[in-house]
């Protein structure tokens, strides 16, 4: 008989669809938001963005702020990603609501990692 192929997760990789509702932490371990899905890069296939859903009740009248991947580190402990942000700088961030997602472009790109201090990487 065949073995079973882990296809959820494994020590080192997870599936997409796992990866979207897990909750996001600041450094101090308080809930930002969770993760809305993650942009992927359809050539490298490297994720560029995770994009943290945040703020409203029960996911009505939240916002969606795209942060650069590398910028999340999963946490075993607390079973989500953490990130070196406050609150306040989050609230601060480029954001777009629901049904208005922006264009993924270069220039929207260079806006976000801009102002996350993150070198953006792609041309």
């Amino acid at each position: 008989m065949a073995e079973t192929i882990a296809i959820d997760e494994t020590n080192r990789l997870i599936s997409s669809d796992k990866v979207d509702g897990t909750t996001v932490y600041d450094r101090q371990g308080e809930k930002l938001g969770s993760v809305r899905n993650f942009m992927v890069d359809k050539r490298s296939g490297k994720a560029e963005y995770a994009v943290l859903q945040f703020g409203g009740i029960f996911g009505i009248g939240s916002e969606y702020y795209p942060l650069p991947w590398d910028m999340l580190t999963y946490d075993t402990n607390l079973g989500g990603y953490v990130v070196e942000i406050s609150k306040e700088r989050l609230e601060a961030a480029p954001r777009y609501e629901e049904r208005a997602e922006p264009e993924y472009d270069h220039i929207y790109g260079r806006q976000v990692y801009g102002y996350w201090g993150v070198p953006y990487p792609f041309v």
